[in-house]
């Protein structure tokens, strides 16, 4: 139902003002839009060759199968109510659909978090504890990492989406964002909002700087135990393994942080509408490039899928 505020005025809807400072900016749709095709075909095709191709059946790429149909809802919540709003003359979301972008936003921005630290402890497993990996990351266990990711991340965003919509909004309308974020939303209360500040950064804290600790210190013992053997190519492996991972961590942690560990009215609000649009359409089109660039089994699978072998073995009988 609609939400009514002190004054019991009825909002039904919220007006998105998105980028009206920066009208020169809809012209910038094109590449949203290109970015967000990117993503959307990059991710598609790991989900599709992860599927199909029975070498690919690995913890490994089961986590990566999820990371990207993460990334596959997670634009798919916002970018098209950005364009829409970029194109159309109304700009405008129902208070209903306010409320379900809010949700899923929050869900899989916190599940991808938890789910890129259950990443870094498989690739830690995989360098570190090789004789025991068969062991540490069973199917069984992978999947149950898995639904915690997705658990955790659902119920996180159903408590902290119900206390930022029981705040008063006295009759305000006028969304300074280009989609439902938490703290667009809390600068709307004509009430002191401190107790959601502080639970806004509690959670962020758990769900951002707990998965983020987990990342590194697995970097660190990957590193450390490759250069322990001292071989010419220790490094290599060492970028290999934890560099693509690294990558993807530090395109998606740092904005968040900027955004979610600091109150609302502590940063500008131009400032975080720019640092959310990296992170909605900048960060996720580059991570199946990234996960799948230099990677063997990945070229492997694709030239399999594609009969490459099959053409091969024909020209040499030939």
């Amino acid at each position: 139902a609609p939400f009514y505020s002190n004054n019991y005025t009825n909002l039904s809807y919220f007006i998105l003002l998105g980028f009206s400072n920066w009208p020169h900016l809809e012209y910038l749709s094109v590449v949203i839009l290109i970015f967000y095709l990117k993503t959307l075909v990059g991710n598609l095709f790991i989900i599709i060759l992860s599927y199909l191709d029975s070498h690919l059946h690995t913890p490994m790429y089961f986590f990566l199968l999820n990371l990207s149909f993460l990334d596959l809802c997670y634009t798919t919540s916002s970018i098209p109510q950005l364009l829409v709003n970029l194109w159309g003359p109304e700009k405008t979301i129902s208070y209903v659909g306010c409320m379900i972008q809010l949700y899923f936003v929050l869900a899989l921005g916190t599940t991808e978090c938890v789910l890129l630290g259950v990443m870094s402890y498989d690739r830690y497993a995989a360098v570190c504890r090789p004789l025991h990996y068969s062991v540490l990351m069973h199917p069984c266990f992978c999947h149950r990492l898995a639904v915690a990711s997705w658990v955790s991340g659902l119920t996180a965003s159903a408590l902290h989406s119900s206390f930022t919509f029981s705040v008063p909004l006295c009759g305000h309308q006028q969304v300074d964002h280009f989609f439902c974020e938490v703290p667009a939303l809390l600068r709307l209360s004509c009430v002191d909002i401190r107790a959601n500040e502080l639970t806004l950064m509690v959670m962020s804290s758990i769900f951002v700087i707990i998965p983020l600790i987990l990342i590194l210190s697995s970097c660190g013992a990957i590193a450390w135990a490759v250069l322990r053997m001292q071989s010419t190519t220790g490094l290599q492996k060492v970028f290999g393994t934890c560099g693509a991972h690294v990558m993807v961590v530090s395109l998606f942690f740092i904005p968040i942080m900027c955004i979610y560990l600091q109150p609302p009215s502590g940063k500008s609000q131009e400032q975080g509408k720019f640092i959310a649009l990296f992170y909605t359409v900048v960060t996720p089109s580059p991570n199946p490039l990234i996960y799948t660039l230099r990677n063997k089994d990945i070229r492997g699978a694709v030239k399999k899928l594609m009969g490459i072998p099959y053409l091969i073995s024909i020209t040499i009988r030939d």
